[in-house]
């Protein structure tokens, strides 16, 4: 088997992709908040990325900045009504918003309306280019076009790295442990002083910023991008990454996306039969560990192991929530007084 195959080596971009997709989820389900806007903000990063370079000529790096931003300021402006709301009407009221996105994109001149916008600035072919400007053809063995596959890997690998390493910082300060109590109990996290509203429109917007700047990459990897391609389907898939891997870690979102997109093409050869054994483990699995493949505790113990502390942000939302408690009976108490 070919592992420098250019096929195999999308696989492993897209495997990237999906793994930042999941993680910008993962911040407004870390804040108790079940949102499925990450699509719509995808796509508005995707758009903003791909206009910018290939119709106002700015750099790659440059417009997939500023998609992400975008997504932010969108986020901004939904998210002052929408993070007021709890539960299955937040759901509701952000996959409302993806499709809104979604119906725009597929109106618009600019975006080429249902014709999508195609001949994008593509990263690895960048760097297949810049791979011939070195004189790199054939060094080692590798030709140029598995060069810049390869070098446009390495950068997707900096960019998740570097998104983790921010998740597992803001997880370990003062922003995760109100993250967690919120999680715990938002009643609670009210009452011990926690700006309840500020830190889910502060979860929200990072969220979506992580989210454009996925979809700003995902334009300058396909070449090409179609309103079809952030569709409903598009908000489950992203869903099932950190919820499949587990939905209380940040690592969770990584383990998910590499089984999920790579399980597709394991069974590719099953042909007809693919779809329904793909639908059938994913049922067993959330029957069998309804958290998720990876949970806390087990991070935890491994992050021991390897000689790492533990994040302190589960036990205080803990505590929180026994603080609670005992406000509540305290309360009963004075009231049967």
């Amino acid at each position: 088997m070919d592992l420098l195959n250019p096929y195999y080596l999308q696989i492993v971009m897209f495997f990237i992709i999906n793994a930042i997709m999941g993680i910008s989820i993962y911040f407004t389900l870390a804040s108790g908040q079940l949102s499925l806007g990450a699509a719509g903000f995808m796509s508005v990063g995707a758009y903003v990325g791909a206009i910018l370079s290939l119709k106002a000529d700015l750099p790659i790096v440059l417009g997939i900045i500023i998609g992400g931003l975008v997504a932010s300021l969108v986020a901004v402006i939904i998210g002052l009504p929408t993070t007021r709301l709890r539960g299955l009407y937040l759901a509701i009221a952000t996959l409302g918003f993806g499709e809104v996105v979604r119906v725009i994109f597929l109106n618009l001149d600019i975006t080429n309306g249902a014709l999508g916008l195609s001949g994008i600035p593509s990263i690895p072919q960048e760097l297949t280019n810049l791979a011939y400007e070195l004189d790199i053809d054939g060094l080692m063995g590798i030709d140029a076009v598995a060069w810049g596959n390869l070098m446009a890997i390495i950068i997707l690998l900096a960019i998740l790295v570097l998104i983790i390493a921010f998740c597992v910082r803001i997880n370990n300060s003062r922003v995760g442990r109100a993250f967690a109590a919120i999680k715990a109990d938002d009643h609670a996290a009210e009452l011990m002083g926690i700006n309840v509203v500020y830190y889910k429109m502060m979860a929200f917007i990072i969220g979506a910023f992580i989210a454009g700047i996925g979809g700003g990459l995902y334009a300058h990897i396909t070449n090409f991008i179609n309103p079809t391609d952030f569709s409903y389907h598009k908000v489950v898939q992203i869903l099932l990454f950190p919820v499949f891997g587990g939905s209380n870690v940040v690592w969770g979102s990584v383990l998910g996306s590499f089984i999920l997109t790579l399980l597709p093409e394991v069974l590719r050869f099953l042909s007809d039969y693919r779809d329904i054994i793909y639908g059938a483990l994913l049922v067993i699995l959330m029957a069998v560990r309804p958290d998720g493949i990876l949970t806390e505790s087990m991070v935890d113990k491994i992050s021991r192991k390897l000689g790492f502390k533990k994040a302190p942000y589960i036990p205080e939302s803990q505590v929180l929530t026994e603080r609670f408690e005992a406000y509540k009976r305290k309360q009963q108490e004075e009231k049967q007084g």
